[in-house]
């Protein structure tokens, strides 16, 4: 692929829009290309973030892609489209209407941006990111999943809330599927360096631990009408960022794991090296005993949605 001058953005609510916002006052790349089936408020967030973009002197462009064929020779597209759980619907429901979704947004991806890395933001992640896999065909290296970025960054800010110091210096390290059975890691938790065992009791990382979990239900106990948007955006755009700039730096994404931990044809979040092919390998952690045990569980989670799909025929038309 190319060094990444075109980034497609497929959902243009409050997270792909923070997405799109965050890229063009970066200037990461030369055009952004929002696509969302309410068009006109689409095309006036785009008009808001290319006079935004002016303000900064970026050269970013940010533009609406009306019909599918516009989302075209994309580095990289990010999709967030999906619906929200509405009255009456089951968890079941949910998925497959999200699966569904995910499919339609994936196959114009393949047709009209061929070469590009997928970023899934869509819930429930991991088993969009499955889906992505599926439906494209891409090699598994261009199809991620963000979520442990944010999941980390939420325990990075709980450990440094604890603390009452130490900011900017925390690395937070979490792990498994995006949900309640996540995995977050305070043996491989640092406060500039230090070891988080030597800073806090077990008994206050246990609480770190549990609020991490529950860290994306915390803000919506807030905004009552709404999730979260800042964190996924901003560790999105880092995920992207990545591939743009070719970093291969490491970070926890949602990937396919083909033996990787000892689990095949399942997706679930692991560190990565994110380069220009997207996730370019698959870093191997060792894992105590209890954190085995808490991965598995986590690949179990996940692997149940899988299996709903399964059982509803949903991949038989894959090609």
């Amino acid at each position: 692929m190319g060094k990444g001058k075109r980034v497609g953005i497929v959902g243009a609510g409050n997270v792909g829009s923070t997405v799109a916002f965050i890229l063009a006052m970066n200037g990461s790349c030369h055009e952004i290309i929002l696509r969302d089936n309410k068009i006109d408020i689409a095309k006036g967030k785009a008009l808001d973030m290319s006079q935004a973009a002016a303000a900064a002197r970026s050269h970013t462009i940010v533009s609406v892609a009306e019909e599918p064929e516009q989302l075209k020779d994309c580095d990289v597209v990010v999709v967030t489209a999906g619906s929200p759980r509405l009255p009456g619907m089951s968890r079941d429901d949910l998925l497959l209407k999200n699966a569904q979704i995910t499919r339609e947004v994936v196959r114009d991806i393949k047709t009209y941006s061929p070469n590009a890395i997928i970023i899934m933001v869509s819930n429930p992640l991991d088993a969009m990111t499955y889906v992505a896999l599926r439906e494209s065909g891409f090699e598994r290296n261009r199809i991620l999943g963000m979520a442990g970025i944010l999941d980390s960054s939420r325990m990075a800010y709980f450990i440094q809330e604890k603390l009452g110091y130490g900011t900017g210096q925390i690395r937070a390290s979490v792990m498994g599927g995006h949900g309640d059975d996540m995995v977050p890691l305070p043996r491989y938790s640092t406060v500039a360096g230090v070891p988080l065992n030597d800073l806090l009791t077990d008994e206050e990382i246990d609480e770190i631990v549990e609020r991490t979990k529950h860290g994306g239900a915390e803000i919506v106990s807030y905004l009552k009408t709404g999730s979260a948007y800042y964190a996924p955006a901003k560790s999105t755009t880092i995920m992207v960022e990545a591939i743009l700039k070719d970093t291969k730096q490491i970070y926890p994404c949602a990937v396919y794991l083909d033996g990787e931990y000892g689990y095949s044809d399942v997706v679930s979040g692991v560190p990565v090296s994110i380069g220009a092919n997207g996730a370019e390998d698959i870093i191997n952690v060792s894992l105590n005993a209890c954190e085995r045990k808490m991965f598995k569980k986590s690949v179990e989670s996940v692997r149940k949605l899988i299996d709903t799909l399964n059982e509803n025929n949903f991949f038989e038309d894959c090609k």
